[in-house]
């Protein structure tokens, strides 16, 4: 499914340095998740501007942000995903979940870079939960190096639909060796039988530091995650919970993610 799409110029940091040798090209990504609460602050008011400043300060290549509204009632008619890709300078992708309140609902996915591609993978749902899906974007990095980056928003009431989520996606997106990165809402804990699941294909960019990400005022639980593989493939140099505790419920998450090509 493809999106919209903002038409920016290219840019990305790669330099040579760390543990690369010569002949070699260190090759940097800032990867962003951000559930963004349909576009309403936690003042009960709209603003948009205050999302995407938060997006803008982190400075991203890659964005994968939950609970976009596209023409809803509740969002003023605006397309969400469309509205923070002008006011951050990057492409858009949107995934469709469900039709909601007279427009659409799911994930999207903002990129420094085109898209090659992009899918819209609907997730198991398990007894009549809300529907879920994962929106891939195939995008070529600098030096022609495709990457997988997926964004998704995981069942919030039943550990037993997650579980089946979290299979779904490892069939999908998991098992080869191309360079892939997972991020969203996944409504789970670090010691989940979720994350488990996901851990058998994928490498967490938090490591053994799993800093809580909601809710926003006072984060004590780590429910938003970064995800990559294959585990060789990057090397972490940075995570940080960005505590903004106006734009949303949940707060945005960072990892700066190096990949050294050969």
């Amino acid at each position: 499914m493809m999106g919209y799409v903002a038409i920016v110029a290219l840019a990305i940091f790669a330099a040579a340095e760390g543990n690369a040798q010569p002949g070699e090209a260190s090759l940097t990504l800032r990867v962003l998740t951000f559930n963004i609460k349909h576009g309403a602050t936690m003042r009960g008011d709209f603003d948009l501007d205050r999302i995407a400043g938060v997006i803008r300060g982190a400075d991203p290549d890659l964005v994968a942000l939950q609970e976009v509204d596209v023409r809803t009632r509740r969002a003023r008619d605006k397309d969400i995903a469309a509205e923070l890709a002008g006011r951050t300078g990057l492409y858009m992708a949107f995934g469709k979940a469900m039709p909601y309140d007279g427009g659409d609902y799911g994930v999207a996915i903002l990129s420094r870079f085109a898209f090659e591609s992009t899918r819209r993978a609907p997730l198991p749902n398990v007894g009549s939960h809300e529907p879920r899906v994962a929106l891939a974007g195939e995008v070529m990095l600098p030096g022609d190096i495709p990457l997988l980056f997926i964004s998704t928003h995981l069942e919030f009431s039943s550990p037993g639909a997650r579980v089946a989520q979290a299979d779904h996606l490892n069939a999908l997106f998991g098992g080869a060796n191309s360079l892939a990165i997972l991020a969203g809402d996944l409504n789970a804990t670090p010691e989940s039988e979720t994350l488990a699941r996901l851990k058998t294909q994928w490498t967490l960019a938090c490591g053994d530091n799993p800093a809580p990400t909601f809710p926003a005022q006072e984060p004590r639980i780590k429910i938003d995650y970064i995800l990559y593989r294959p585990a060789d493939g990057w090397t972490v140099r940075e995570t940080r919970v960005i505590q903004e505790d106006i734009a949303s419920d949940h707060c945005a998450y960072l990892a700066v993610l190096e990949r050294v090509a050969r």
